[in-house]
């Protein structure tokens, strides 16, 4: 009998997955092992620490943690204390502080945390927050000192609240979304169906980079390994952007099936991996390499398939997807052990919001068909807005009733994406307020902003294509954001030629930004609109540096905040 609650579900692995559980890799590619088992003691002793702090079921608990095995002791320990754990990101960007204290403080504040759980080293930087937000603070590792021995396992039922992550945030302020564990585990088993379906050895194994306080990291890596109860590699998201290969690294070395990414990794790969740091690797085994989180490029999955190849890896592997974090995650898949769809359409007419195939038109990528249990809902042939129903849409926006009522209308979610169906799938074209309109023409950003990112000098996924009317004029001007890699002369014209050539779309004007300038949702995603703003008013300006001086004054601001008084 298939877990009700993720607590039931952590205490079934515990129990069934004899040599099954989570596995951290560090810089040196060596993996340090924890069982299910583990992760339940572990948990029922924070849980246990949870209710000696005063925690009491039904609160909120923010988890602000780097990929380890204190963020688990922390989720697990708050739901086995009856409590609902709130994910929120840890501050990677130094040079960005300012922008991270004000946007945590306000996720703090829309989640109603009754506490904030963190590490030593992480505090130092947190302090403001805290601070500013009136949550006491408590270190993971006194929680489970604090904890030893108790037996804490608070029983929820299935509608309850069991997590509140928040949406990326790319058009607008983060919200917050408290999903049901019936939310989570319908999506969760709808994703399993998928894997199962193609893990013919039943090896159970995945590998994921992805962070934990993301629906992709959680939910669609975590939570199956969980559920199976299967295996799962931990590659801190950190070390992945730095050394790319021991992703694949871990993929062969583990012989794993699955492991999802978003489009920007795939093509970062192809970069940056060299032949070298492949020497042995075999990626036959890895059946589901799930795109999605963002626009899929077909030139990319070319891409990665041609170069990684002669490792193994399949082009049936290449898997499209489509999901939201207001939905749990999944919405739909491309179909297993078949290649990815592409097909392509006529720009005129989708610049008019209609269908037509045209052979040399714009290709576009399928992100298949619904999964189990869930229903798509977007016009036939016609771009217009894609909404979905199924047991895995949220509860709603934490205590933010109207807000609820405005994106789940009549029993469907309002996802804030265009798209529509072509032969019984999905084509998504963009978010409905990330549009670059063009004399009276919409135009998806992502399609600009993927070709260039094959212009050498830039940096890969680092563009944003906005379109707007400046003051006086009497039409829209196309900008293209580019942060590079190496200015060199000329790179400006060359960014603008692969925008033409792709699109056949004349740039207006492009700028060209030192890396880290433009400003990203949590999950890594450019806010494009965002962009714009700080654009318009002269504030579109890279990250301080970040000194000694710098860093020292984040820290000394940080110690000004409280610990919980047990902290």
């Amino acid at each position: 009998m298939m877990p009700t609650t993720l607590g039931a579900a952590l205490r079934r692995a515990a129990h069934e997955g004899a040599g099954q559980g989570l596995g951290f890799l560090d810089r040196r590619e060596t993996e340090t092992r924890f069982g299910w088992g583990d992760v339940y003691s572990r948990a029922q002793a924070v849980a246990g620490g949870l209710r000696r702090y005063g925690v009491l079921p039904g609160e909120t608990v923010a988890i602000i943690l780097p990929t380890s095995p204190g963020f688990f002791d922390a989720f697990f320990g708050t739901i086995l204390a009856g409590a609902i754990p709130v994910p929120l990101y840890p501050p990677v960007r130094l040079g960005r502080l300012d922008e991270y204290h004000a946007r945590t403080t306000a996720m703090l504040r829309a989640a109603h945390a009754r506490l904030l759980v963190t590490n030593e080293r992480l505090w130092r930087f947190l302090g403001e927050d805290v601070r500013r937000s009136d949550v006491s603070c408590v270190k993971v590792e006194d929680a489970l000192a604090y904890g030893r021995g108790s037996l804490v396992n608070t029983e929820s039922r299935p509608d309850d609240i069991a997590m509140v992550q928040f949406s990326s945030g790319t058009t607008v302020d983060p919200k917050p979304i408290a999903l049901s564990h019936r939310n989570v585990l319908e999506n969760v088993q709808a994703i399993l169906g998928v894997i199962l379906d193609v893990d013919e050895h039943r090896s159970r194994a995945g590998v994921s980079w992805l962070p934990l306080y993301h629906d992709m990291g959680l939910i669609g890596c975590v939570f199956p390994a969980l559920l199976q109860p299967g295996s799962l590699t931990l590659i801190p998201p950190e070390l992945f952007l730095a050394r790319p290969a021991l992703w694949l690294r871990a993929l062969g070395r583990s012989a794993a099936v699955v492991s999802p990414a978003p489009n920007f990794a795939y093509a970062l790969c192809v970069d940056r991996v060299s032949d070298e740091e492949m020497e042995g690797v075999d990626l036959s085994n890895w059946r589901l390499a799930l795109n999605g989180a963002e626009p899929v490029s077909a030139a990319t999955l070319r891409r990665f398939v041609e170069r990684f190849g002669r490792w193994g890896l399949r082009p049936e592997a290449l898997t499209p997807v489509y999901g939201l974090a207001e939905a749990s995650l999944a919405v739909t898949f491309t179909r297993a052990r078949s290649c990815f769809r592409t097909e392509r359409f006529d720009r005129e007419a989708l610049g008019r919001g209609e269908v037509s195939v045209a052979a040399e038109g714009l290709e576009l990528v399928s992100v298949g068909r619904p999964l189990a249990g869930v229903e798509v809902e977007a016009p036939l042939d016609r771009i217009g807005p894609v909404r979905v129903r199924g047991p895995s849409v949220m509860t709603g926006y934490l205590r933010q009733a109207e807000r609820t009522a405005a994106t789940i209308v009549g029993g469907w979610l309002e996802t804030g994406d265009l798209g529509f169906l072509h032969d019984g799938e999905l084509f998504v074209t963009g978010r409905c307020q990330d549009v670059v309109v063009l004399r009276g023409k919409r135009h998806a950003p992502h399609e600009m902003e993927q070709a260039v990112d094959s212009v050498e000098g830039v940096r890969v996924g680092c563009a944003a294509a906005v379109s707007y009317v400046p003051e006086g004029a009497d039409h829209e001007r196309l900008v293209l954001f580019v942060e590079a890699r190496d200015p060199a002369p000329g790179l400006e014209h060359r960014c603008a030629e692969a925008v033409r050539a792709a699109t056949h779309l004349t740039v207006d004007e492009v700028i060209m930004l030192v890396p880290g300038t433009l400003p990203r949702t949590s999950s890594g995603k450019i806010r494009r609109a965002e962009a714009l703003r700080l654009f318009q008013i002269g504030e579109l300006r890279p990250p301080r540096s970040v000194t000694p001086m710098l860093l020292a004054g984040a820290l000394v601001r940080g110690t000004l905040g409280h610990w919980s008084k047990r902290g």
